[in-house]
């Protein structure tokens, strides 16, 4: 897999975020996926709480469901909601038709068993990516349309020009409309800062970007969420 045809969007690496509960899988995964040139986070057990997994601005998620104490299906649906219209590949370390029929019937967008066979699951992540990035040249919700590719953003027919930080941060909320994202999260996803500065620069962006985003229009799409984060509401409460 070319890793220059996947690597990046923009500015930035594509991350994949994994969910194996083996460390020695994990580790396999992880290290051939940063490999690829592709950006790779760990995710925790879901059983300690999936507050993690929701605040990841990941572009794809790989996740192993299939251990005897997880039950495959309904594991699939709940990261199918957290992916919301991201790619999920399900990985299965048997090669069965069973396991990958109750991923795909949970709402995996592609499945595949693996043992040793790590570049069909590279090739995999590749063609998700690929055709998520062409879907993905389009975000936005109701009246909200945002181009990716030009950096272009439209409401209610209206242009809003915006500078690349606020632009990086409008277009992480509307990956996730109507989930709200937590500062350390947006701090990851638009400065790739993984600590607090102890800055109000969070603050003072959305300020800016509820300005141009919302000033003027019938009804507000940015809001805070107390002790949550930020959200961009996808219709008028």
């Amino acid at each position: 897999m070319a890793s220059s045809d996947i690597a990046g969007m923009g500015d930035r690496k594509l991350l994949v975020a994994v969910y194996h509960p083996l460390t020695v899988r994990t580790d396999a995964l992880m290290a051939a996926i940063g490999a690829a040139g592709l950006s790779v986070q760990l995710l925790p057990h879901h059983v300690d709480g999936l507050r993690t997994w929701v605040d990841s601005c990941f572009d794809l998620l790989l996740v192993n469901p299939f251990l005897d104490w997880q039950e495959p299906f309904e594991f699939v649906r709940v990261a199918r909601s957290i992916a919301g219209r991201r790619p999920m590949l399900v990985v299965s370390d048997r090669e069965t038709l069973d396991d990958r029929m109750i991923a795909l019937g949970a709402g995996a967008d592609d499945a595949v068993g693996w043992t040793d066979n790590l570049p069909e699951v590279l090739a995999r992540i590749a063609s998700l990516l690929r055709r998520s990035r062409i879907a993905a040249g389009q975000l936005g919700e109701g009246e909200l349309r945002i181009d990716l590719i030009d950096r272009r953003v439209e409401r209610a027919g209206r242009l809003i020009r915006l500078p690349l930080r606020e632009f990086d941060l409008l277009a992480n909320l509307a990956r996730v409309p109507d989930r709200p994202l937590s500062r350390a999260a947006l701090l990851r996803a638009v400065w790739r800062l993984d600590f607090d500065p102890g800055t109000n620069r969070v603050e003072v962006h959305m300020s800016r970007l509820r300005a141009k985003v919302d000033r003027g229009f019938d009804w507000p799409m940015l809001h805070t969420i107390k002790g949550m984060g930020y959200t961009l509401r996808s219709r008028p409460d």
